[in-house]
């Protein structure tokens, strides 16, 4: 696939105006949310700001994951550096409160080492979230050409053999040369601003051909995925399906399902291209039949223990997004129901409320579950996809400005 100079000029010339009615939409679907739904995401918004705030001050690097209800740090981001900034900017865009503007731009600026960084798929995590956010926001330049060296980059991982973008190691590592995950996809809309900002297709391009090569080899029949696929690096040719964090190859890890479902949705956004539209259905289908009746995910859709096992709330807050997203762009009004329904299972079972030691919003999240690493703590993803949810519902038209919700 090969995208005109002039497509994607057009596309950075108009991307607000060209969807306009997404946003639009969201608003008419906010207004006439249930009262009762409101009330209760605005109290979990409420308590998530003042936590937020009181906890800010003190965080000198980024959080990680809890221990003890307290955070524990990375002080380069590892790969979910760019959550607290952007944790920070929606706090900022819910409560008006320019302190918060100010600690997210400091934060984001801790993260600038980064763009240069090819080691790691996860620069989306890291720059979109924090820097094109920040660029939206301030209309600062240097937040927009940061967030386009790190595109520069990421591309660098794309295997033109196999086409997709290694997901983990150095790029001199033979470890891990061929291995793809489904998080990958949320890496991509890096890549699609990089193309919006400099007129130059080479960055879709690339990730299209990854969505493309993700959509042939991660969903299955029924709609489920596994974390991780393989390659041989030198041909292309395909291994077969694995996992990290999953219980198995056969399984179906529930973040990871998620990362599918709201990364399908933003590249069909990008493109327009309707195969990418089937297969984020084809996600949500299965997500949302394997919900339980509490509406919080467990931690992987077929462990031997679900639907009793443990939960993960993280996964439960990135579907919700994709979820009001996929609706947003389909007119389907039951995708998002359920995402109201998640969302409002998360604000009452899932926050950290009843802790008066908690320095983060959501509890009930686990990380790795077949590695017994952070099972049942808080990650700062959730913090922010819970707010970003939220405000999905509450204030669409700021969710737009803050991360551009536009398309083709």
């Amino acid at each position: 696939m090969t995208i005109s100079r002039r497509t994607v000029l057009a596309t950075a010339a108009g991307a607000t105006a060209a969807y306009a009615s997404a946003p639009q939409a969201a608003q008419a679907a906010a207004d006439r949310t249930p009262a009762a739904t409101v009330r209760t995401l605005r109290a979990a918004a409420d308590y998530a700001v003042e936590k937020i705030g009181a906890v800010a001050p003190g965080v000198s690097a980024f959080p990680v994951g809890t221990k003890f209800e307290k955070w524990t740090y990375s002080q380069n981001g590892d790969w979910v550096g760019g959550f607290w900034p952007g944790t920070l900017w929606m706090a900022w865009l819910y409560s008006k409160d320019d302190a918060f503007r100010t600690l997210a731009v400091d934060s984001a600026k801790k993260l600038a080492p980064r763009q240069y960084d090819t080691s790691t798929h996860d620069l989306g995590f890291l720059l979109y979230p924090s820097w094109v956010t920040a660029w939206r926001l301030t209309g600062d330049e240097a937040w927009r050409a940061g967030a386009v060296r790190a595109a520069d980059s990421l591309i660098q991982r794309y295997n033109p053999r196999g086409r997709f973008i290694r997901a983990w190691g150095a790029l001199n590592d033979p470890n891990n040369a061929g291995r793809v995950i489904i998080d990958t996809m949320m890496n991509l809309d890096l890549l699609a601003f990089a193309s919006r900002q400099t007129g130059d297709g080479k960055y879709l391009d690339i990730a299209v051909e990854h969505a493309k090569t993700a959509q042939q080899v991660f969903p299955r029949p029924d709609g489920s995925t596994p974390h991780v696929f393989d390659f041989d690096p030198a041909t292309g040719a395909q291994i077969g399906p694995g996992t990290v964090q999953g219980y198995s190859p056969t399984s179906c890890w529930s973040r990871g399902q998620a990362w599918g479902l709201y990364g399908f949705t933003t590249i069909y956004r990008r493109t327009g291209n309707r195969q990418f539209l089937a297969t984020a259905r084809k996600l949500a289908d299965f997500a949302v039949d394997a919900l339980g009746a509490d509406h919080v995910p467990v931690w992987d859709y077929r462990a031997p223990q679900q639907p009793h096992d443990i939960k993960d709330a993280s996964a439960g807050a990135i579907m919700a997004c994709g979820l009001l997203d996929l609706s947003a762009v389909t007119g389907r009004q039951d995708y998002r129901s359920v995402a109201l329904r998640i969302l409002t299972a998360l604000s009452q079972t899932c926050l950290t409320d009843k802790s008066s030691r908690a320095e983060a919003v959501v509890a009930r999240c686990t990380r790795n579950r077949p590695a017994e690493d952070g099972i049942e703590i808080s990650l700062p993803y959730a913090d922010y996809y819970l707010l970003e949810g939220i405000l999905r519902v509450l204030q669409p038209q700021d969710v737009d400005r803050a991360i551009d919700l536009s398309a083709l």
